[in-house]
Parts: structure tokens; C-alpha cells; sequence
């Protein structure tokens, strides 16, 4: 007996699961139900019948019959043509004459309508001469399938008419966008350079009233400069470390300051000491920025979150988070957004300020975003990356265009009301860009201060005066320089290297 089973086991076991299988699939409800042919004659004879009955007299043309399915009970079974020769004729069956007009009788050779034959049609289209055949050609209707091949055609080309020997030739030319011709600043030229901090200069701002401005450093001081003559009027301590981002009050008598250790201070330039100080960020504070309408102060941090603060109460009133990495930059405005802020993770978060939520996301970058330029008259702004300089419009950050060329880890941009842009470096390279056509109308790269490396030629920040007529940078060279238009200099000494060609501009 064990012999037996184990003789036949295999066979045994294969066979039953090969019908367990069948029993378990043979009801699959994917599989096409098999065709039944006389509910499916009766099925297609009554559909004839209701939809194609005022028809069926008509006759099949011959590539039309050669594609008709071939079935008992098709439509085929119910159209009756007659052919004599090579001229398919049928039967009228309406009330009026054909193709005479409604009110004559039938006769006999009315009633009978002959198609023309192949031979016929071939002789006759033979027959026109080539310019009336292009003519009617031309006059025929697109069919669907040319409307869909050339769906906006009219955007990307136009057709040109072109008259040789008598016929008509149409050529198709693309538009091609060119580059608008941009507007003529004058250069810039170096006017001061300001020495004194004993580190990186690494953040300015000028005051409302235009006297004086404030420098933050990596020596841990803050230093306020007289505007007009360079020197230096004030020094403030009180931070451990780098001294990242300062900004100065229209509202209010108040400097804010923030730093590599965490802390955020508001000093009150009366008592020249601070008053208040921010806590809440949990590494270092790379940049502030103040509300222009409302006592407001917002930072950003390498805790990748930005942190709205109300200014007198010293509330946390929200913390931004969606920041993937350090947010390396924050700007305000009065209109919404309300709130810009560019960071290490590559991306720009317009924000909400009521909500405190993100309102947009930018993901256009490839590269750190380390800051964020708002116009002074347009609703648009910029930012700056290692990858490309992109100009956005707001509320809803629409991209406008790239500013292509300078090939560096930039840290800061400025604009002025001119349409004068400014883009500095990380290895000490100037570009002034303009505004609105994205033309590099000149590069400076300064000479670094005697003693410091060439190395040591980094721009930090970059900041135009109120009047817009002085620009400062903050350098890693130790020093601030003051750059300023070049009175002398005129569109014919200096004029636009400016070409006609056609438009390069990566759009994503």
C-alpha cells in the first residue's frame, strides 16, 4: 500500500491541484463572456433596423465595403446597391425629384441617380491644370486631425507668401524672441574703502534718516559709521559670537541684532544697551528682518524655522516651520505675502503672517537660496543661488526669468528704484545687473585690503544708502567699501555692449 501511494503520489497531487486551480478560476469575472451567434444576429439585425433604416438604400462606397464586417444580420446583409459597369446607380424612394427641386415628378431618369466611376474622377482631376488644382486644394477644409496636428501653430509660426514665377509658395518662419534692448546705467567705481572691524564684515544696514549706518562682525562687535565721512562713531558689545544680521527701526529709537549664539537683542539707541532680548531659536540666527507697518520683528535660524516676535512684548507670536534646512534668509513687506524666506534646502516659502502658514512654495532652485531682494516699486523680487539668479512676481511667486552669469555661491543682492541690481559673491565678484531685461552691464572685483589673502575677498552683504546714489558692501577682507556712480561718464563713453540675439533663458 505505501508502495502504491508513493508510485503514484506525484500524478496524484499534480492532477488535483490542476483541477482545484480550474474550479478556483473558471469563474473569473474578468473573462469575456463567449459570443452567442443568434442573440447576436437578432441583437445587431434590430439595431440596423432602429438606427440605420432611413439609410439603408444609400450605397457603400468600396473601401467602405471592404472594411464592413462580414456577418449574417450585419448592415452589410441590409443595404442593397446595384451596380452596372463601372457606375454604381440606386433607387430614390423620396417624395421629390432628385437632384431636381421639391414639386416635380418622379420620371424614369430622375429617379435613378448615377455615381461618376473611379476612371471619371482620375480624368477629370487630370484634366485642371496644376495652379487650379493647388488653388482648390487650398481651399479644401482642414480635417480634425490636421486641426489637432496644427493647434497653435499661430503662436509658433507665421506664414509667409513668397511670389517665384507665377506660383504661390507658403514658407513657414519661427518668431523668435529677442533680447529688449536694456536701459543705460552708469558704472560703478570704488569711492571708500572703510577699515576697523577685526573680523568678517557680515551684515549692514543704514538708518531711516540716512546719517550714519551699522555693520555686524564676525569679531562679535556691532559698529555704527558715519555715513557721509566713514568714520566710526560708535562700537556695541554684548554678543559671543558672529554678529549675522542687524537692522535698524523706522518706528522706533531700537537696533536689532541677531548672531551664531542664538540670541536675538534689541538695543535702544538712546541708552546705547540692550533693552530686550528674543529666546526661542535653537541654533544660530542668520538673519532678521522688521515689519515695515507693524511692531513686528521676524528671524531665521539654522533651526530651519523663521519666528515672528512681537517687538514690546517679546511674545513668539508664530514659529514658521516647512524648512527643511537652515533658513538663510527673510525679508517683510506691507502687502501679502507678507513674509519671504530663502533657504539651504533650495526652496522659497512665501508666507501667511495672519495664519503663520506657508501660503507658497518655490522649488525653481537647485542650490542653497542665501538671499532675498524685494523692488522698492514693483510688486516682484529676486533671489540669489549658487545656480542661477530668478526673478518671481508676487502674491503668488510666478517666475519671471533667470539672471544667468555669475558663476558663484552668492550671499546678497540689492536693488535700487533705478532698476539697478546688484549680486555679490563668495569669491569677491560684483555683478550689476539690469532690472528689467536681465542684462550684466558690469562686474567689479575689488582688490582686497594690504595683509589679508586674496583668498579673504568674499562679499558678505550689500546695501544701497537711501539716496541710492552710494552702495556698501560688507567683505570678508575686514573692510566695508563704499562704491558710487561714476558722474563723469556718459552712454558714448560708456555705451551698452548690447546685441540683438536671440533669447536664452532656461524657464523652470
Amino acid at each position: 500500500m505505501t508502495d502504491d501511494v508513493q508510485k503514484h503520489s506525484v500524478h496524484t497531487l499534480v492532477f488535483r491541484s490542476l483541477k482545484r486551480t480550474h474550479d478556483m478560476f473558471v469563474s473569473d469575472h474578468a473573462k469575456s463572456i463567449a459570443k452567442d451567434e443568434q442573440s447576436h444576429k437578432l441583437k445587431m439585425g434590430v439595431k440596423v433596423k432602429a438606427d440605420y433604416s432611413a439609410v439603408l438604400h444609400m450605397p457603400i462606397l468600396k473601401e467602405v465595403k471592404d472594411r464592413v464586417y462580414q456577418q449574417p444580420g450585419s448592415m452589410q446583409d441590409q443595404l442593397t446597391y446595384s451596380q452596372t459597369g463601372d457606375d454604381p446607380e440606386y433607387l430614390i424612394t423620396g417624395t421629390h425629384a432628385y437632384p431636381s427641386g421639391p414639386g416635380l415628378a418622379l420620371t424614369a431618369d430622375t429617379k435613378v441617380h448615377r455615381n461618376p466611376s473611379e476612371a471619371g474622377v482620375h480624368s477629370m482631376a487630370l484634366a485642371l491644370p496644376p495652379s487650379q488644382a493647388k488653388q482648390e486644394a487650398i481651399r479644401t477644409a482642414a480635417s480634425v486631425t490636421d486641426i489637432h496636428r496644427h493647434i497653435g501653430g499661430a503662436e509658433r509660426a507665421s506664414a509667409l507668401s513668397i511670389m517665384e514665377g507665377g506660383t504661390t509658395r507658403n514658407s513657414l518662419v519661427r518668431k523668435v524672441p529677442t533680447i529688449p534692448k536694456p536701459q543705460w546705467h552708469p558704472p560703478w567705481k570704488l569711492f571708500r574703502v572703510i577699515s576697523g572691524h577685526l573680523g568678517w564684515v557680515r551684515s549692514i544696514a543704514v538708518e531711516p534718516g540716512n546719517q550714519w549706518f551699522v555693520t555686524g562682525s564676525a569679531d562679535r562687535t556691532i559698529k555704527i559709521w558715519d555715513l557721509a565721512s566713514g568714520k566710526l562713531k560708535l562700537s556695541l558689545t554684548g554678543h559671543i559670537s558672529t554678529v549675522r544680521g542687524v537692522a535698524v527701526s523706522s518706528r522706533s529709537p531700537y537696533l536689532f541684532s541677531c548672531g551664531e549664539d542664538k540670541q536675538v537683542k534689541c538695543w535702544d539707541l538712546e541708552y546705547n544697551k540692550v533693552i530686550r532680548h528674543y529666546h526661542g531659536h535653537l541654533s544660530a540666527v542668520y538673519d532678521l528682518d522688521l515689519h515695515p507697518t507693524i511692531d513686528v520683528l521676524v528671524t531665521c535660524s539654522r533651526d530651519a524655522t523663521a519666528r515672528v516676535w512681537d517687538i514690546r512684548s517679546k511674545a513668539n507670536a508664530h514659529t514658521l516651520t516647512g524648512h527643511t534646512n537652515t533658513v538663510a534668509t527673510v525679508r517683510c513687506q506691507a502687502a501679502e505675502p507678507q513674509i519671504i524666506t530663502g533657504s539651504h534646502d533650495s526652496t522659497i516659502r512665501l508666507w501667511d503672517l495672519i495664519a503663520g502658514k506657508t501660503r507658497a512654495t518655490l522649488t525653481n532652485h537647485k542650490k542653497s537660496v542665501r538671499s532675498v531682494v524685494l523692488h522698492p516699486r514693483q510688486y516682484t523680487f529676486a533671489s540669489g543661488s549658487a545656480d542661477n539668479i530668478k526673478q518671481w512676481m508676487f502674491p503668488d511667486g510666478n517666475f519671471i526669468q533667470n539672471l544667468s552669469g555669475h558663476n558663484a555661491i552668492i550671499n546678497t543682492l540689492a536693488v535700487n528704484s533705478d532698476g539697478v541690481l546688484v549680486s555679490g559673491a563668495d569669491n569677491g565678484t560684483i555683478h550689476l545687473w539690469d532690472w528689467r531685461t536681465g542684462y550684466n552691464f558690469q562686474r567689479i572685483h575689488a582688490a582686497v585690503q594690504p595683509g589679508s589673502l586674496d583668498s579673504e575677498s568674499g562679499i558678505f552683504a550689500c546695501v544701497f544708502d537711501h539716496s541710492e546714489s552710494r552702495l556698501i558692501t560688507a567683505e570678508a577682507d575686514k573692510t566695508i567699501k563704499v562704491y558710487k556712480e561714476d558722474d563723469m561718464a556718459t552712454e558714448e563713453s560708456h555705451p551698452v555692449n548690447w546685441k540683438p540675439e536671440i533669447l536664452k533663458r532656461k524657464r523652470f
